[in-house]
């Protein structure tokens, strides 16, 4: 035994001397320390700009992804402050403590832990008015966000400093990473006659931005014009996945439960302008796509013959527990991610739509247009055209050349933005 253990300490040396070896060795320690050194803004506020902040009344615009890297919520944090005055809080969708279905109108109430006020912008108003910032001297937004253009809380943030700029409070945002990292920009630039609550300004699918980044482009670009400070992360690279940064993932909202939702929600979502699950009631929505019309294994082998990068599909079946096709068998696919960084969302959520268009012509349909004629489908898309397209039979390569010219002039404004 003694001459086995000598020997797997020399083999071990011995493959820790070669070339490859060390190279890798370099490389994870410097991950490592790229993550070591890594803050939010949140932690670079506490660290190094709590006088934004010291002496002031505090309103705060957050939900549960509002965390520091030990995971204490910023609402703990700023509270037990001893030179901080945190007066209020204000959730977006879903609530402060993330409790509330999509769509959930939530109300007023009082935080039961710290007796904080809390004023819903997910019910009568997504603004907050003059009454819930009395006493306000400052407002505060720390959320994370997922990357892509029809996630509520970036307009919850834009209503927001609309109000801090019409009440004459300066508005601070704590940057966050995109989950997407901040290279790739895909997909349709919205047109503005299909603004909505899902789609408020101009941008595309997937933005490619910081939400600090995105509060800055909006206020200038949009004309907010609101006194605005970014507290920047510190060693955030564009580069970076989210396991890169070393942050653990909390789930922004009930049915984005962990980082591979959010990759593929850029496209998976479009799936909810449509009568097919996106698989909401399944413990992987934006995941598993299906319909009890639908046949898995032909969905699967018609999607993985368009090579599609950086992903596979797999047939797959469930029965939704709410949600369309609650309780029904339904069948399609499981979207599986095989590199993060070839793989197009926005490409992907098309070519999903249009295969089950062509494949189930009588089966499947977009949601019912409403009186001004546009299906959810089209503001989540953030056009009528794309879907006129697929209904046309199009092909997929057509739609996606179609909007490279506007996708490359928001490429050329978003660098006026970036910060990292």
């Amino acid at each position: 035994m003694k001459k086995w253990g000598l020997f797997l300490t020399v083999l071990a040396l011995v493959i820790s001397m070669l070339p490859g070896t060390q190279i890798l060795n370099a490389t994870m320690g410097e991950s490592f320390q790229h993550r070591q050194n890594f803050k939010t803004g949140l932690e670079m506020l506490m660290s190094d700009q709590v006088s934004l902040l010291e002496g002031k009344n505090v309103g705060l615009i957050t939900n549960p992804t509002g965390v520091d890297r030990e995971l204490n919520s910023i609402v703990d944090v700023l509270y037990n402050h001893p030179d901080i005055e945190l007066k209020a809080l204000y959730g977006p969708e879903h609530g402060v403590r993330g409790s509330a279905q999509a769509g959930q109108y939530v109300e007023f109430y009082t935080d039961p832990k710290t007796g904080l006020p809390v004023y819903s912008l997910y019910g009568k108003t997504k603004k907050p008015t003059p009454e819930m910032l009395e006493g306000i001297d400052v407002l505060v937004f720390d959320i994370q966000d997922v990357g892509t253009r029809f996630y509520t809380y970036i307009y919850t943030m834009a209503y927001a400093m609309e109000a801090a700029k019409e009440n004459n409070i300066p508005f601070v945002v704590l940057d966050r990473p995109n989950p997407l990292g901040g290279e790739q920009v895909e997909g349709p630039v919205l047109d503005p006659s299909y603004s909505s609550f899902v789609g408020l300004y101009p941008i595309p699918l997937r933005h490619g931005m910081t939400v600090g980044e995105l509060a800055k482009l909006f206020n200038k670009e949009f004309n907010i014009g609101a006194d605005l400070k970014v507290v920047e992360m510190k060693g955030w690279k564009r580069s970076w996945t989210y396991e890169d940064s070393g942050l653990e993932w909390v789930l922004p909202s009930p049915n984005m439960p962990t980082k591979d939702t959010a990759i593929t929600y850029p496209g998976a979502a479009l799936i909810e302008g449509t009568n097919v699950s996106e698989g909401r009631g399944t413990t992987k929505p934006f995941e598993l796509i299906g319909a009890p019309f639908i046949n898995g294994d032909d969905l699967a082998e018609a999607l993985n013959e368009q090579a599609l990068p950086g992903v596979k599909f797999r047939s797959a079946s469930f029965i939704p527990s709410f949600s369309k096709h609650v309780g029904k068998l339904s069948h399609g696919v499981e979207i599986h991610v095989t590199d993060e960084k070839l793989f197009q969302p926005v490409l992907t959520g098309i070519t999903l739509v249009k295969t089950i268009h062509d494949m189930y012509p009588q089966d499947f349909a977009f949601r019912v247009e409403d009186s001004a004629g546009k299906s959810f489908f089209d503001l989540l898309i953030g056009n009528g055209w794309v879907r006129d397209a697929i209904e046309s039979e199009s092909s997929v390569e057509e739609i996606v050349n179609r909007y490279q010219d506007e996708l490359n002039e928001f490429k050329e404004t978003r660098k006026n933005y970036l910060l990292y």
